[in-house]
């Protein structure tokens, strides 16, 4: 039960940290964004780990907040150190793609986490197989099927980048974190002269 709740409590605290992050933003006429991701660049790698605090408005801070919250908060029942592993495999990962492969432009915002979150609680369905896991999995697809459809190139504006690597890296998370099976043994025949 301590797991569960050190994971809320780090998501929640992740999440006042985008908003503190907003307000300092705001307040400097949004010259924080200058340390999103910038493609190809070696300042811009920097970008990787701020881009998630990093967003373009109150209204964008809050777009990615309730989803934040709904499916960050579904991996961090799981406990802190799944919340943590996905979320800097995540972030990590989906940058670095981003980084990589994105547009010439500045990524910010914390939506490559939420599609990344998406990604692994819906390949979690899919690589554990346990009735919890296929339950959240199509619980999420319920809620946030719809967020599929923003991996493709619909607004010049939104870094569909950052969503298609953050989908991608969450479900690499969750390939990576599948449960052991116990391989079966195979006997060989014996031999006989």
């Amino acid at each position: 039960m301590m797991r569960v709740l050190a994971g809320i409590l780090l998501l929640l605290l992740f999440i006042a940290a985008i908003w503190v992050v907003e307000v300092v933003n705001l307040l400097s006429g949004h010259r924080l964004d200058a340390y999103g991701i910038v493609p190809r660049t070696v300042d811009g790698l920097k970008g990787i780990a701020f881009t998630p605090f990093l967003h373009g408005g109150v209204h964008h801070a809050l777009s990615n907040t309730i989803p934040l919250l709904i499916l960050g908060g579904f991996v961090a029942l799981q406990g802190v150190r799944a919340f943590l592993g996905v979320s800097l495999l995540v972030i990590i990962v989906g940058g670095a793609g981003v980084w990589l492969a994105g547009r010439s432009a500045i990524h910010i915002g914390a939506s490559g986490l939420v599609f990344g979150y998406f990604g692994y609680l819906v390949a979690r369905g899919w690589y554990n197989r346990s009735i919890v896991s296929v339950l959240v999995a199509l619980a999420v697809i319920v809620l946030y099927g719809g967020l599929i459809f923003q991996v493709l190139p619909t607004a010049g504006f939104v870094s569909w980048e950052g969503h298609l690597f953050g989908l991608l890296a969450g479900i690499l998370a969750a390939r990576l974190g599948r449960p052991r099976r116990k391989q079966e043994q195979r006997t060989q025949p014996e031999q006989h002269p």
